[in-house]
């Protein structure tokens, strides 16, 4: 029997890499898709490219760019959200939203999917603990869902791409939990809005991956 084929966004952090060993242990042959979309730092996608290699499947870095900013993560000059109160934090859209990003990296992991002929694409988006996205709730990717099967060939020949959010109702501890049967490396992994040596411990995603592994009682081996 032929391996089934999955596009998975890689992103270097930690729920996408998480996201890559779900889909690695269901069989599938995974295709990373990895974007350079003009972000503060490379280390997010030096770490995303290496966890491809480790985890022994293809990957393609693709090369986009936001010249309009509007995002704290593209405009070097917008200050970074630090020290929130996690509360503050799931609620609130932060200056670190990029404008439209999940739909566009969709819109290319679906025409990826439909020229190799895959039939999954996977995004480890999260709606629970995460910094308030719009485009990371479960009511945003069935609506991306129906957006396949209307405008791709294969979706009006009735064999629509699926997309994949495992990850979508899981607090940040129940990544952790997953990942660590699934054997992710997560020394491996990057979630730092700053790109220094260490993680900055401070921004919006360093305070929910921190608060994941003190739940859990285990230490980041990032620190």
């Amino acid at each position: 029997m032929k391996t089934k084929k999955a596009v998975v966004l890689v992103s270097g952090g930690l729920d996408s890499a998480t996201t890559l060993y779900y889909a690695k242990n269901k069989g599938l042959e995974c295709f990373c898709l990895i974007f350079d979309y003009g972000q503060r730092h490379k280390k997010e996608i030096q770490k995303a490219i290496r966890i491809a290699k480790v985890a022994s499947c293809s990957f393609k870095v693709v090369k986009i760019a936001f010249p309009w900013k509007g995002s704290a993560l593209l405009d070097k000059t917008t200050r970074l959200p630090q020290g929130r109160p996690l509360k503050k934090i799931v609620k609130e859209i932060p200056s670190t939203y990029v404008p439209s990003r999940n739909i566009i990296f969709l819109s290319f992991a679906a025409s990826y999917a439909e020229a190799i002929g895959a039939q999954e694409i996977f995004i480890g988006a999260n709606s629970l603990d995460y910094s308030g996205y719009p485009d990371c709730r479960p009511e945003f990717f069935k609506s991306f869902q129906a957006v396949l099967k209307k405008g791709t060939k294969v979706g009006v020949q009735s064999q629509s791409i699926k997309v994949r959010t495992p990850l979508i109702q899981k607090t940040k501890v129940q990544i952790i939990r997953m990942g660590l049967k699934l054997e992710v490396p997560y020394q491996l992994t990057w979630s730092c809005y700053q790109g220094g040596k260490r993680p900055c411990g401070k921004c919006d995603s360093c305070l929910l991956r921190q608060k994941g592994f003190k739940q859990l009682g285990q230490k980041d081996p990032l620190l």
